[in-house]
């Protein structure tokens, strides 16, 4: 059983200022999603309180059901096509030069929504050329070859997609995906853009072993990832996957040292590391 007791590390306020006050009314005005809110991510205050924000497109309904996750799940509603230009007024108000882009599962659609995305940043770059993107995405289930081929057009960007945990515990914690699928994506990902940073994230704390961790990161690399994210799993709802551990901020520190001597370029790791925490960076 988990600590009932949060560690001191892991205990953080919420940041209130006029910075983020401003970003919620223009995330608000705009209509659009984010997986800050959807998700909630512990980092919210920090990152809008720096006028930053991840969008979460294609609506907060996904067609999968992660314990891990607290974004709600079952019957999305159909695209809206006013979307790639709500997020593009949204972005040049808010001055943003970095943006973040994820999703929900969409294993509705027959690109799992490779085509909005694109859309969207398209859109972005027709108000702002400099903005630059990271986008995160589902795994294209089904259709892994075709989306990445529609995002193409859309380069440059940094490709992300997590593995979440390691390969035992998928059907536990990640029921919907396949660890196998997953490396593949990544791999293809890789090969269709040479010149893109290929990203994935790792959640820490659902009892996976020392050895199952660095066998997911040599993985990885091996799939051609460069960059990857390690933070820790914190439940977000009731019903969620209880954490197993809580892991220190030393540990973190030589998960950091072990990624980069597997031959990561780019590693985020600490207990409030998300996916898209300081992806500028």
């Amino acid at each position: 059983m988990a600590s009932k007791r949060l560690p001191e590390w892991i205990r953080k306020k919420m940041q209130y200022n006029r910075s983020f006050m401003a970003t919620d009314e223009i995330i608000n005005s705009h209509g659009i999603q984010t997986i800050c809110t959807n998700a909630k991510c512990p980092n919210k205050g920090e990152c809008w309180s720096r006028g930053t924000a991840t969008v979460l497109i294609m609506g907060n309904i996904c067609t999968r059901n992660c314990p891990f996750c607290a974004v709600g799940h079952g019957k999305p509603e159909p695209l809206d096509m006013s979307e790639p230009e709500r997020v593009a007024k949204m972005v040049k108000e808010m001055g943003i030069t970095y943006l973040v882009i994820t999703s929900v599962d969409r294993d509705d659609l027959l690109d799992g929504g490779a085509s909005q995305f694109r859309d969207v940043m398209d859109a972005c770059r027709n108000m702002n050329d400099d903005i630059r993107f990271e986008i995160l995405t589902p795994d294209f289930k089904g259709s892994q070859a075709k989306s990445l081929e529609i995002l193409s057009s859309a380069l440059p960007f940094v490709f992300s997609h997590n593995i979440e945990t390691v390969s035992r515990l998928y059907p536990t914690a990640r029921p919907g995906g396949v660890y196998e699928r997953t490396l593949r994506l990544l791999n293809l990902a890789s090969i269709r853009y040479p010149n893109t940073p290929i990203k994935s994230s790792i959640m820490l704390g659902l009892g996976e072993t020392e050895a199952e961790v660095i066998e997911v990161l040599e993985d990885l690399h091996e799939a051609g990832c460069t960059r990857v994210a390690m933070g820790q799993y914190l439940k977000p709802d009731r019903d969620s996957l209880e954490v197993k551990e809580y892991v220190t901020p030393e540990k973190f520190e030589w998960w950091e040292k072990t990624a980069r001597e597997i031959g990561f370029d780019w590693v985020m790791s600490s207990p409030f590391t998300r996916s898209s925490y300081h992806a500028d960076a």
